[in-house]
């Protein structure tokens, strides 16, 4: 989640010189770059008045192909119904938001919206966009765009998973067009950072899309086998070509709305190549060999063998510290009273206890799970906000030490003792065990599990471990509640608290250990709902830090999910790519695709 910049008329640059004095603009860090004069490219010239936004990064030189790998095929490239990683990362080549997150520092830029002004009690935002840009087909941009978009989002037919995010106390935000290059948002309510829902809200081209929308055909709009003239966007690339089984190809938008300190339009790139690699390790072979320019994601072990031949291959590496992901485990808490599985609701009476939860965490080798499964590249976690996390993460939160003399008192104080054999019974006499399902193929998961397994074996409790392929497993959590225990992880896409409403609150639709939960069975419950609800509308940093400092303490306390490590962000590129500035925010290599450049052509790079 992320920020930043100030518009401009190419060709006009003193002018734009002296606005840049004027405007708030914030420089850019660079990790990487020497800064080389840009061979100009016979590009779209502006049009009048064309507001463009004028980047601070080291100046770069056009051309070369950057390839990169996904791990799976796009399943679309509708940025209306996308979910999967490897079609939003696609998409996201593709769109431009209104007011964008910098995923570098956090915070907030202007986009598509040059400007903003927020009314004194948070609910009306008014923006205005940036005059004489165009689409990648050259077709104007205007208010009607972003209008039609929020029709589009909020339309409850569409069923578009972005829906949740504009929909504030219940009730949808409303989008209403003043002018040309003016909008007006109005808020049912206040919304402590309201203006960071703006970011990746892919902005629609309604004179594409206005047809498909009224045959009630958004669902089937832009599959990867669309004509590539037919996928139009406000994003640096377009598509070019699609190979099923092999590629995407991304090509350089000319009508690209941003451009560097020396009036060069952006991005320097000719094409993006989005290979098909299948898994990390398919991936991490494919960068050792040379044919990727960028990989990321990395595995701990990948990365070290990446590490011992890094000056003979040439490419450079990033151990970016933990990101926002952090890995848990949680028990199913659903109500099963309908769903006739009468095992898991007698185990289920253990999981409600606290204490049996508690017993399980003070139980969890966590600085092993880090030194043994991540190498010491992650860091252990006793609450859901990562170190990352500066502005939000409780840093009073206690850090327990692993200890199982804590844990058996625990589980004595609520009637849990041993037999002879050292094996854990309830208090009916029934022997303590469960399964934990994971995502197989997922080796830190797998892992991670397993320490799981040996730790609880100490408390005499027996575990198995199931990995899961991955369908499978979001199956049995989301929609037949088929399991006992369970090993993910989420991150997050916001530093801010409130992307995470839906894992908190009630009836949530990531409220993974009880998905089907409307009302609070435990007052802890109550009051995380509460408080999360309340943080939203709380418009002073101060006070809403205090209402999710709670919510952290709550959560290290009662444990609806056992929190246990946050993976390091680990990322390599090829020495000669400049501009590159991976981030701990997804997406962590390519966010600003739009001024990454090679210093030097290999010989397979097209010019």
């Amino acid at each position: 989640m992320d920020n930043f910049e100030i518009l401009g008329t190419l060709g006009r640059f003193r002018q734009i010189l002296a606005a840049l004095g004027r405007q708030r603009f914030r420089v850019q860090l660079v990790l990487a770059g020497i800064a080389i004069t840009a061979a100009r490219l016979t590009l779209p010239a502006p049009y009048p008045n064309e507001e463009l936004l004028v980047t601070s990064n080291p100046i770069g030189r056009y051309g070369g192909r950057l390839v990169a790998a996904l791990r799976s095929e796009p399943k679309t490239l509708n940025p209306v119904t996308a979910v999967d990683v490897a079609s939003l990362e696609v998409i996201r080549r593709m769109t431009a938001d209104l007011i964008h997150i910098n995923r570098y520092t956090h915070r907030t830029e202007p986009a598509l919206a040059k400007t903003w002004k927020v009314s004194r009690d948070g609910r009306h935002y008014i923006l205005h966009l940036r005059r004489g840009i165009r689409f990648s087909d050259g077709r104007p941009f205007n208010a009607d765009d972003v209008v039609f978009t929020f029709q589009v989002l909020l339309d409850e037919k569409v069923h578009s998973p972005q829906r949740d995010l504009l929909v504030v106390g219940g009730e949808p935000i409303a989008a209403r067009k003043i002018d040309a290059y003016t909008v007006e948002f109005e808020l049912p309510q206040a919304d402590a950072a309201a203006e960071r829902i703006f970011d990746s809200i892919a902005i629609l081209p309604r004179h594409v899309l206005q047809k498909v929308y009224d045959e009630e055909k958004m669902d089937q709009a832009w599959t990867p086998g669309t004509p590539s003239g037919e996928v139009v966007g406000l994003g640096p690339f377009r598509l070019k070509e699609y190979n099923p089984g092999q590629h995407i190809i991304l090509e350089r938008n000319p009508y690209y709305w941003k451009a560097d300190r020396t009036g060069n339009r952006l991005p320097y790139l000719d094409e993006i190549a989005f290979l098909f690699a299948g898994s990390e390790d398919a991936q991490f072979a494919r960068f050792q060999a040379g044919e990727l320019d960028v990989v990321s994601r990395l595995s701990p072990d990948n990365f070290s063998l990446l590490e011992r031949k890094r000056q003979a291959r040439g490419y450079k590496l990033y151990d970016l510290g933990p990101g926002f992901q952090y890995e848990f485990l949680f028990f199913n808490l659903n109500d099963m009273s309908s769903k006739g599985t009468e095992p898991i609701v007698r185990e289920q009476e253990w999981f409600r206890k606290v204490e049996f939860r508690q017993a399980v965490s003070a139980a969890l080798d966590r600085e092993g799970i880090v030194r043994l499964v991540y190498q010491g590249r992650g860091a252990p976690l006793w609450g859901h906000v990562t170190p990352a996390n500066k502005m939000w993460v409780d840093a009073a939160l206690p850090r327990p030490p692993r200890s199982l003399d804590r844990a058996r008192q625990l589980l004595k104080s609520v009637g849990f003792s041993w037999k002879d054999d050292g094996t854990l019974i309830d208090s009916r006499g029934e022997i303590v065990q469960f399964s934990i399902v994971t995502n197989a193929g997922n080796s830190q998961r797998e892992k991670t599990a397993t320490i799981i397994q040996d730790d609880l074996a100490k408390l005499g409790m027996r575990v198995h471990v199931v990995p899961l392929e991955f369908r499978a497993l979001t199956d049995r959590v989301f929609h037949t509640f088929d399991y006992e225990a369970c090993l993910l992880g989420l991150v997050s896409g916001d530093a801010d608290p409130n992307p995470e409403m839906n894992v908190w609150i009630l009836g949530g639709g990531t409220h993974l250990w009880n998905l089907s939960q409307s009302r609070a069975s435990a007052q802890w419950e109550s009051e995380i709902d509460g408080l999360m609800r309340r943080q939203l509308t709380t418009l002073d940093y101060h006070q809403r830090k205090k209402l999710y400092d709670r919510v952290q303490q709550l959560v290290a306390e009662d444990l609806p999910l056992i929190c246990l490590v946050s993976p390091n962000i680990l990322v390599g590129a090829k020495e000669n790519l400049e501009n590159f500035q991976p981030a701990n925010l997804s997406d962590y290599a390519l966010w600003n695709a739009d001024q990454l450049f090679f210093r030097k052509a290999s010989p397979d790079q097209p010019r």
